[in-house]
């Protein structure tokens, strides 16, 4: 199947598929740009090539040797990053877009190389983020479970973190870290289809019996509590430390080998320097929403994104159990939410 990007008409369509998760998307033909993708395939041939590059690593591994991975996911620039960088400095190994990678290589017409587990009697416990878009079509389509599940890695040793951010901000920040890079137009059609793979995404864990947590960035804006939480929530109440999330010193400048985050090796097109950033704790950020012209706003409405922010708000009140004030806080009142 093959949908023309060239027109409104193009995204409506191709939102309404992936809404409604419809089994056509399977076999939708991924054309090349040239800079970030230099090859034609479908997305499930994607697929089955990712899964085969990570059985590579997966193959002949016990099932009881695999340790406990929390997979963190959601479109780019919901803060994720910082996420990641807090697992590591609580101790765990923590790995950046893994998955992601494989992909990466793939849609470049290379061989990507499996990833290198540590073993659960090691490191029983490993986080790694895998996020939605921003470049090509396939980073916002691709299902981040499916591979790892397919290529052998236990069900039962995998905790699934749904992420979101206010869909004005993450815009926001897409257009102002990408819009050189990417043609405003395409970015924002990204944008859509990432957001609304949250669906997809989200039904899979669910089909496949994977638990799933979800943690909206605004919650960060009381870090400590909120972490504090979401390790109980995770059963790692034992790693959770207040130093880990409001001492980071050097540990927190996130480009560098000073993180307490695995940077796999990934094609030198897609390498941004600053693109991270960093600071001295894990923290909420504000991110300026002026720019967005009217009609970015209305994109937003039009395509239920704000809709999808509040059943995620609404699932990180009931997973973390916070209290309708502790809710009001954070998430203010334009979310209705059923908080305990």
């Amino acid at each position: 199947m093959n949908i023309p990007m060239t027109s409104a008409d193009g995204l409506e369509r191709l939102a309404d598929l992936v809404r409604r998760q419809h089994p056509s998307l399977d076999s939708l033909r991924l054309e090349p740009d040239g800079k970030y993708q230099t090859r034609t395939v479908a997305l499930d041939a994607l697929m089955r090539e990712t899964t085969d590059c990570l059985a590579r690593g997966f193959r002949n591994r016990p099932a009881e040797d695999f340790p406990m991975l929390y997979c963190a996911w959601g479109k780019c620039r919901v803060g994720s990053t910082a996420l990641t960088n807090l697992f590591g400095v609580a101790g765990m190994p923590s790995y950046f877009q893994p998955v992601k990678v494989v992909l990466r290589h793939l849609l470049m017409g290379q061989a990507g190389a499996p990833w290198e587990l540590p073993s659960a009697s090691d490191q029983p416990h490993v986080f790694a983020k895998e996020m939605a878009g921003p470049y090509v079509m396939a980073e916002c389509l691709f299902q981040p479970l499916q591979p790892l599940i397919e290529a052998g890695y236990p069900v039962d040793r995998l905790h699934f973190i749904m992420l979101d951010r206010d869909p004005a901000s993450s815009l926001a920040s897409w257009l102002e870290k990408w819009s050189d890079r990417v043609p405003e137009d395409t970015l924002l059609q990204h944008y859509v289809i990432a957001t609304l793979n949250t669906l997809r995404v989200e039904s899979y864990a669910r089909k496949h019996g994977v638990p799933i947590t979800h943690y909206v960035y605004e919650a960060s804006k009381e870090p400590v509590a909120s972490v504090k939480i979401l390790f109980e929530r995770l059963g790692l109440a034992h790693r959770f430390t207040e130093t880990a999330v409001t001492e980071w010193n050097e540990m927190g400048n996130m480009d560098t080998q000073s993180a307490r985050i695995n940077f796999v090796k990934e094609p030198s097109v897609w390498t941004r320097p600053g693109l991270h950033g960093s600071d001295t704790a894990y923290r909420y950020r504000t991110r300026r929403t002026a720019s967005l012209t009217q009609d970015k706003l209305d994109l937003l409405d039009c395509y239920g994104i704000h809709d999808i922010y509040r059943a995620s708000v609404e699932g990180c009140v009931r997973d973390l159990g916070l209290t309708a004030a502790t809710a009001e806080r954070l998430f203010g009142r334009t979310v209705g939410v059923a908080a305990a």
